[in-house]
């Protein structure tokens, strides 16, 4: 079957790199000579799952087990579904070429709600059924990420979730896995979830009986099984330096989104913003040591090829000890054409510096999120950034050879006035003022770009904005034309992101178990690929929720009251929910919170409850 793969599909169809395998680095293991099997299944194109970091880390840390392997699935383009739909072939791996429905394990990686369908659509291209209930002999469907702290909306299709770090938990779910494996794609189910279930950090959804109220809000949600916990407690790596982290990742032979080695200076981040998602949930930082970060380094640049150095985290300009990293990167590496680059920057003009040591070697764009317009709006985000940080920055910027900015906004934010908006305006009209000036003080005859891009608020589930409803989507169609009348001017450029995708990323984040139902009818009616926007179809999403009576509104577009008992609220992630009470109160009353990392403890619990402490390596070092 693999040959004629070769041979008869993959010629036929767009970027056949997708489906070959045999990348760099790439693991084969005899499929008799282990135990347990496991496909990571990554719900979006290849481009897009090799750029993730996580798929390197669990792909590395199963294959060094004797008894286990993990081979690769990705979502397959529509051309590809095509082929292998007309001549019956059922989804299969990247390294065998094993049809899914022979491994025992499935994980799926849940990085974005509108990749849901893509779930369904996979289980059904590999010829399984899509609800757990029907696979009482496996393989198990397991799902971890960011999504899964609020997993209800898919929890009749899944085993069981794994949440927070992976490392330890999945090696420990694959040991329990491998006591009752009964043959190809085969396992004793029930008393594996119930074994599953002791685990710290795994849920089994249908363990839990959910009632609900007349109105439709969740009344309780309760433990059916012995086995099962009244909470489901996140589970966290106190150590990243003792953690596994692939020093020989896969190199695509075709672009990817993220072609370059990864670093991964940090987890977790204490500013607080309060519609930041991982923000909350990715808690307490703990930063890798800089002498482990060169020894992996080091290991990188020998076994990829790979051109850039990205360092990864949630605020890279944020580690402790970032300047001493780079500046002993680019004393090793730059000599040979490896560039450093930072994925996150601050709106400051340290930021600013460190954009400047590490584009040495190849300049990039700069990107700026001031998030709001107002300092009142950012004091309601707790965003923390004064508009004097910015316009300094963006001067260092000009001044250091930038010609194009760009600054991320999002509209629809709790307490938004017209004024916040048009702040929005003014504010990338005055740093485009800065470029022309700057750029003419140089004599260059460049012209200043100043690229204004655009997202709508979600409220997300374990935010202190998780009770705020988002803007209903006609006033953030009125909202969108309001910034683009004011934004008509030479050197400008505005983008903003559909707010459909937006509406339903919403529904789904704040969704509970009532939306199973209307997932699988938006997929029996064609929906897949629903982040991009050629494949999106709002209309289709419409009749699901006619199809199955359900209010996509209700979820979207209420303000919840802080005594409702929400759909993820046995799911413990670390953050308490009196904590998230408070900080929307001091959203309400415009009053900002300060990074516990250096203005002490701000009551959010997770190092009291969880036994982690934010754990920091370096001096932080200011602005020279």
């Amino acid at each position: 079957m693999q040959q004629y793969i070769r041979d008869r599909i993959l010629p036929t169809v767009q970027k056949p790199a997708r489906y070959m395998g045999n990348e760099w680095n790439i693991v084969k293991k005899s499929w008799e000579d282990v135990k347990v099997k496991m496909a990571f299944a990554f719900p979006d194109v290849y481009e897009v799952g090799m750029s993730h970091l996580g798929l390197q880390i669990l792909y590395g840390l199963v294959n060094e087990q004797p008894d286990f392997l993990l081979e690769r699935v990705f979502a397959p383009w529509v051309d590809m579904e095509e082929r292998l739909r007309k001549k019956e072939i059922p989804l299969f791996s990247l390294e065998s070429y094993h049809p899914l429905k022979d491994f025992h394990v499935i994980g799926f990686t849940l990085q974005y709600e509108m990749s849901y369908t893509n779930i369904l659509n996979m289980l059904n291209m590999a010829q399984l059924p899509l609800l757990s209930e029907e696979r009482p002999h496996g393989p198990l469907v397991i799902g971890g990420g960011p999504c899964a702290v609020n997993p209800e909306p898919l929890a009749p299709f899944f085993d069981c979730f794994l949440l927070g770090d992976s490392e330890e938990m999945l090696l420990e779910v694959l040991e329990v896995v491998g006591k009752y494996v009964e043959g190809e794609g085969k396992v004793r189910k029930e008393p594996l979830l119930k074994e599953l279930a002791g685990i710290q950090g795994v849920y089994v959804p249908s363990f839990y009986r959910v009632q609900y109220r007349e109105d439709g809000t969740v009344d309780n949600v309760t433990p059916v099984n012995e086995a099962a916990p009244e909470r489901v407690k996140r589970r966290v790596l106190d150590d990243l330096d003792r953690s596994y982290f692939p020093v020989k990742p896969i190199v695509p032979y075709t672009e990817v989104v993220h072609d370059r080695m990864m670093l991964e200076v940090m987890r977790g981040c204490t500013r607080g913003c309060r519609f930041c998602q991982a923000g909350m949930v990715y808690r307490p930082v703990r930063e890798r040591r800089m002498e482990t970060l060169l020894k992996q380094a080091e290991e990188l640049v020998a076994h990829t090829g790979h051109e850039e150095i990205s360092l990864t985290s949630l605020s890279t300009a944020d580690y402790s000890c970032v300047r001493p990293l780079i500046s002993t990167l680019l004393d090793t590496y730059q000599d040979r054409g490896i560039n450093v680059a930072l994925p996150s920057l601050r709106v400051d003009a340290f930021s600013v510096d460190l954009a400047r040591e590490v584009q040495k070697v190849r300049k990039s764009g700069l990107t700026f999120a001031p998030e709001a317009g107002s300092q009142r709006l950012r004091d309601v985000i707790n965003k923390n950034v004064r508009e004097e940080d910015l316009l300094s920055a963006v001067t260092g910027a000009f001044k250091a050879g930038w010609t194009g900015i760009k600054l991320y906004f999002m509209i629809g934010l709790p307490t938004e006035t017209e004024g916040d908006l048009l702040e929005i305006a003014r504010l990338a009209k005055e740093v485009l003022a800065i470029g022309r000036r700057e750029l003419k003080e140089q004599g260059k005859k460049a012209k200043p770009t100043v690229t204004v891009s655009v997202s709508s608020f979600v409220p997300k589930a374990h935010t202190p904005f998780q009770f705020e409803p988002q803007d209903d989507r006609q006033v953030l169609k009125e909202k969108q034309e309001l910034l683009a009348r004011h934004l008509r001017e030479k050197g400008l450029k505005f983008k903003w992101h559909n707010r459909e995708m937006s509406f339903l990323e919403a529904v789904f984040a704040r969704g509970s178990r009532k939306l199973a139902g209307t997932i699988l009818a938006a997929w029996k009616n064609g929906c897949r690929f629903d982040s991009w926007e050629e494949h999106f179809n709002f209309d289709r999403w419409q009749a699901a929720f006619e199809q199955t009576g359900v209010n996509p509104d209700f979820f979207a577009n209420r303000r919840v009251d802080y005594d409702e008992v929400l759909p993820w609220d046995h799911i413990d992630v670390g953050v308490s929910k009196r904590y998230l009470i408070k900080e929307h109160r001091r959203a309400i009353e415009e009053s900002t919170t300060s990074d516990c990392r250096w203005d002490g403890c701000t009551g959010c619990a997770i190092c009291q409850r969880f036994g982690v402490d934010n754990r920091l390596w370096g001096e932080r070092h200011a602005t020279d």
